[in-house]
């Protein structure tokens, strides 16, 4: 389908396509001409090997060497959505809940059980069948299980060592080689039990976007294209985000809005791939069914040599260099 293949949009300029690797780059390409470009780059096969992907994957006896890993007693905070399977960035449209890690998993593998009958029986009968929740598995907390997403859980963070819910898992990761030496100020673990989508934002630290196991399609959008994504204002509620609806978007309210694909480029990372996110790039996330993902963030230079003391003088060139 369309909507699964690669896309680069007819505006978006040569300069600020996504790069694309076959073998990870070493360190110190990747910090001399990677980086600093601060534009996308695809590295094909990162994890392949690891203990990580032989481990982890679903349809390999992964959901059950997670739920031993991990125990039967950790709790981690989960999304729940109130629009389907599209999470958006304001409170209103979703909540944080707390859930055992345990309880996710069971549900994972009832649906995966459920993917397979329903397998069987279109090879049976040439028909096919929704997967079901068996009542042992789901408790009433994932009653909507389909609108559960485990976003951003903590495996290292810097900051708060406390929020590290699934740090046991850091014995299954090995960072890539080419962010060796990188000050992480965080590694997440991210897991989706069915077909999800991320509302399209950006993030405050250059973010390395690994896929365990599963498929992710991301949308990419340069910082330069947001006056066509109008994002939430700088001083509001999840101001990182855009306004536009990825499914039903207001072009009555957001004429801009319409050229959105035309600046985008759109990215497809299957099992052991990576994608290289720089601060301040928007991007909306497809993830297929039971698709596990980790990242890893770090500040850019930029913003760790930014001093406060320099705000002024900063906005004052930006403006300037704006007229």
């Amino acid at each position: 389908a369309e909507e699964d293949a690669e896309f680069v949009g007819a505006r978006v300029e040569a300069g600020l396509r996504a790069a694309r690797f076959s073998s990870p780059p070493s360190s110190e390409e990747f910090a001399a001409s990677i980086e600093p470009k601060n534009v996308p780059a695809v590295f094909r096969g990162v994890l392949n090997g690891s203990a990580a992907s032989s481990r982890w994957d679903p349809l390999h006896g992964g959901l059950d060497y997670l739920l031993e890993k991990v125990g039967p007693d950790v709790a981690v905070e989960a999304m729940m959505s109130s629009t389907g399977h599209v999470f958006y960035g304001d409170l209103r449209s979703h909540e944080r809940v707390s859930i055992p890690f345990s309880t996710f998993m069971h549900s994972c593998k009832s649906y995966l059980g459920g993917l397979n009958a329903a397998d069987d029986s279109s090879k049976d009968k040439g028909i096919g069948e929704e997967p079901t929740c068996s009542e042992e598995m789901c408790s009433a907390s994932l009653e909507n299980s389909e609108q559960l997403y485990l976003a951003q859980v903590s495996i290292l963070n810097t900051e708060n060592k406390e929020r590290c819910s699934l740090e046991v898992l850091k014995e299954d990761i090995q960072e890539p080689i080419f962010l060796k030496g990188r000050p992480f100020s965080s590694i997440n673990f991210w897991m989706s039990r069915a077909h999800m989508r991320s509302s399209t934002h950006y993030d405050p630290h250059h973010n390395l976007l690994c896929v365990v196991a599963g498929c992710k399609k991301v949308t990419l959008w340069s910082p330069s294209a947001s006056p066509f994504l109008y994002p939430m204002p700088v001083y509001g509620e999840a101001s990182n985000h855009s306004c536009v609806s990825i499914e039903e978007p207001d072009y009555s309210s957001y004429t801009r809005a319409k050229y959105m694909k035309e600046y985008s480029e759109r990215v497809v990372l299957n099992c052991g791939d990576a994608l290289f996110i720089p601060e301040g790039w928007y991007h909306q996330v497809d993830s297929d069914d039971l698709t596990i993902a980790i990242n890893f963030w770090w500040k850019s230079r930029i913003m760790t040599e930014m001093l406060e003391h320099m705000d002024a003088y900063y906005l004052r060139r930006i403006l300037r260099r704006t007229k």
